[in-house]
């Protein structure tokens, strides 16, 4: 294996692990249903993303 294909792969790795990718693709997504929006920053994607998980709980072990 090459390195640029090393470091590609590692950085794909560190992305879904950090959750960026996540955010990427909920930006794609958004575009596509919502074009005539705007894209919510970071910051507010994650505020929405903590509210939804608050509201819509799911089971957990604690």
């Amino acid at each position: 294996m090459n390195v640029r294909r090393w470091v590609r792969a590692v950085r794909w790795y560190l992305r879904e692990l950090t959750g960026e990718a996540e955010y990427d693709r909920y930006c794609e997504r958004h575009r596509g249903h919502h074009s005539h929006a705007p894209v919510p920053t970071r910051r507010e994607y994650e505020v929405l993303r903590t509210l939804h998980r608050e509201t819509h709980p799911q089971s957990r072990c604690c």
